[in-house]
């Protein structure tokens, strides 16, 4: 008798889309998934409605990839839904593990997002000033939009999760690994992070030096050596404080780390491992005495963006989570 398929399924929330094109970069590799499993619920690529999702039974699903945060109302549901038909949710990516770059706008609330979306960019003719609104009369009756939250959340903020694959989006690796995982039982403690537990730095294969740096550069102000660690060159580098499994196809690029695969396991918040790394290689924490309070303030004010620097994936996960709400 054949052994029953996997039943699979695939949200996309509050993020770029990436992360569906991910699940096909496995390439051939997907014959062999097709070979255990059935997609019972992917809207991006089968004509599957909520409708059908919400007639399942419980646990229904075997597992539910899904990626992207939490922006509103509908989102929210579909997070609810999903978790209560599936045996094993997977936040899938960056957004859903840790906000990703949609938890930027958490720098904002919603009337700041619409007002610049809507009415102060230079190309908006908007006199009226029309914004979205969750309800709106037109002359075929009423439409409803999803409701549009001051916050952006990760998945785990929401419903309970069981699984994290990292990456923006995630390597072919770990996505092969999850897969592989699942179909043959042998995933580890609910809550695991399905990437090795060493950094960036350790999958790359430029030569460190210790050395210190007296100035930061973006990563337009200056050709980098091939072959030498990028922050030991003066470029912010994020992987002292991001968990790898990536392979480092960044660096191999000549292009620095964002932060994409979250934070390392012993360092939970990526920022503030960062920002301490950032203080090592530029002297600060071992010859403070060099240092005058200006020079500090000098140093760093070449970060031309701090949060988008160090928090470019994770300001939604992170100890900050946001601005403070205006009352």
């Amino acid at each position: 008798m054949a052994k029953e398929k996997l039943k699979v399924a695939f949200y996309w929330a509050a993020s770029c889309g990436g992360c569906e094109i991910a699940v096909l970069d496995i390439n051939e590799k997907i014959l062999d998934v097709i070979q255990i499993a059935d997609i019972v619920f992917w809207p991006v690529a089968v004509d599957v409605k909520y409708k059908d999702v919400e007639n399942m039974p419980d646990k229904y699903i075997d597992v539910c990839f899904f990626n992207g945060g939490i922006r509103n109302s509908e989102q929210e549901h579909m997070a609810k839904l999903l978790r209560k038909k599936s045996k094993l949710l997977v936040a899938y990516g960056a957004c859903a593990h840790l906000g990703g770059v949609p938890g930027l706008a958490n720098v904002a609330d919603r009337k700041e997002i619409f007002e610049k979306a809507y009415k102060t960019t230079f190309s908006t003719d908007n006199p009226s000033y029309v914004t979205p609104k969750a309800s709106s009369h037109v002359k075929e009756g009423e439409v409803d939009l999803p409701e549009f939250y001051d916050t952006v959340l990760p998945l785990d903020k929401v419903v309970d999760v069981d699984y994290y694959v990292p990456g923006c989006p995630p390597a072919v690796e770990r996505t092969t690994f999850a897969l592989d995982a699942i179909a043959k039982g042998e995933l580890p403690t609910k809550g695991s992070v399905l990437a090795p537990v060493k950094s960036v730095c350790d999958e790359c294969p430029r030569k460190k030096e210790n050395k210190k740096i007296t100035r930061i550069y973006r990563t337009y102000e200056k050709a980098p050596e091939p072959e030498r660690c990028l922050l030991e060159q003066g470029i912010i580098c994020m992987g002292p404080a991001t968990r790898g499994g990536c392979g480092a196809r960044c660096l191999n690029a000549d292009m620095p780390c964002t932060g994409c695969g979250g934070p390392c396991p012993n360092a939970p918040e990526q920022g503030a491992a960062m920002i301490s790394a950032l203080a090592s290689i530029l002297g600060l924490e071992e010859e403070k005495e060099k240092y005058s309070d200006e020079d500090v303030e000098k140093l760093m004010s070449q970060v031309k963006d701090p949060i988008g620097t160090f928090y470019m994936y994770a300001l939604a996960a992170s100890i900050l989570g946001r601005r403070v709400m205006k009352e």
